[in-house]
Parts: C-alpha cells; sequence; structure tokens
C-alpha cells in the first residue's frame, strides 16, 4: 500500500498530475452537482500552482499542490492524532513552505505531509507515527483504473440504478483519451447536461470530444 512509510510507489509528479487532472474529471462525469464530488482541480489556483484537492465532506482532506519544482501532498484525517508539524516537515523544500504554513492548509490541520522534487523524488519529514492514515487517502494513487471503478461504484452508485463503473472506461480518462459523449455515458448512463459538463472538463484542463 502507498503512505508515507513506502512514497516510492507513487508516481511522479508529472504523471501524478495528470491522474489527478483524470480523477477530476472522472468526478465531474460522476457527479453533476459540484458540491457532492469527492475529487476536484483547479490548474490555475496561484501564478504557476494547480491544485488538486480531495474532501469527504465530513472533515478529511487532502490537498495536492503542483509548481515547477514539483509537488506536495498535505492529508488531514480527523479521527487521527497530528504529529508535531515541524517534525511531519522537516526538510520541506522551501517552495513549498507557503502552502503548507499558509491558508487553507494551517486551518485544515497536517496529520501527514510528502512532497516531490525531480532532485530527490518523494520524501517525506519525521513520520512519528507509522499509522498515520496516509494509506487511507494515497492508494488512489495507484494508477490502476480498477481502484477508482471500485470506489466510485461505492461512493456514487450506491442505493441508485446506475450502471456500475468497468475499469476499462476508467482507463480511457486515465491516458487522457478525449472525452466522446458515447464515453462519458459508459462512466453514467444519466448524464444529461452536456454543456455544464464540458465546462467543468475544460476548467480542470481535460480534453473533450463532444461535437
Amino acid at each position: 500500500m502507498i503512505s508515507t512509510l513506502d512514497p516510492s510507489q507513487l508516481p511522479d509528479a508529472a504523471t501524478l498530475q495528470r491522474l489527478c487532472q483524470s480523477l477530476a474529471a472522472l468526478d465531474a462525469i460522476n457527479s453533476p452537482e459540484p458540491e457532492y464530488r469527492y475529487y476536484t482541480y483547479n490548474p490555475e489556483w496561484d501564478a504557476q500552482e494547480a491544485l488538486f484537492e480531495m474532501s469527504d465532506g465530513e472533515g478529511d482532506q487532502m490537498l495536492v499542490l503542483f509548481r515547477p519544482e514539483g509537488c506536495c501532498i498535505n492529508g488531514f484525517l480527523a479521527d487521527y492524532d497530528q504529529s508535531e508539524k515541524a517534525q511531519v516537515t522537516r526538510g520541506l523544500p522551501e517552495a513549498f513552505e507557503e502552502f503548507i504554513f499558509g491558508e487553507p492548509v494551517n486551518s485544515i490541520g497536517t496529520t501527514f505531509c510528502l512532497w516531490y522534487t525531480s532532485a530527490h523524488g518523494w520524501q517525506t519529514g519525521v513520520v512519528e507515527n507509522e499509522d498515520d492514515g496516509s494509506e487511507e487517502l494515497l492508494y488512489i494513487f495507484d494508477q490502476d483504473p480498477a481502484t477508482y471503478a471500485g470506489w466510485a461504484n461505492e461512493y456514487y452508485l450506491d442505493e441508485t440504478e446506475r450502471e456500475p463503473l468497468e475499469p476499462e472506461a476508467v482507463a480511457a480518462i486515465y491516458q487522457h483519451e478525449p472525452l466522446t459523449k458515447a464515453a462519458a455515458l459508459n462512466l453514467n448512463n444519466e448524464l444529461e447536461d452536456w454543456q455544464q459538463l464540458e465546462e467543468d472538463l475544460r476548467g480542470v484542463g481535460y480534453p473533450v470530444a463532444f461535437s
């Protein structure tokens, strides 16, 4: 399992950024109403910065900042104790300090933190608590379409009559294939507002081919 104890299983920053765009695109397809989405992505969060966010609506959050220097992940789980922030961020590159010690991360909290640079790959600070909850949030980054399909079938389709998502349909989004209406319907056969979906997908930088 991917965790702060074994971050080597995470993809590099560029690959992770494409994956985050795909996850946000999949959630836009699965949840036409933005307030119910689990994963979102803002390619223009700030100058030369993009932000991926996971929020379960119950207190758990994960933010991933992408910059030219690499990326940084901040995770917070409400049911886990927070280690001393100075320890979990020991060795943090200066490029990520404003993100980790500023807002909104400062108000959210930090249960675990890790970062990637091209020079050193994935790194963490001092992991004092081996069970820091990182596995619960980082697993989605394993690049396996079946992982998202299984999660989404439980999260979005429970107690609905929608057809289950198939890993093959998710794989096309992971590969950034331009989304057609047919491909979108393979993921959510209840889609109706194509204009809004196109706007949402272009908003996360995902290619669309509806015409």
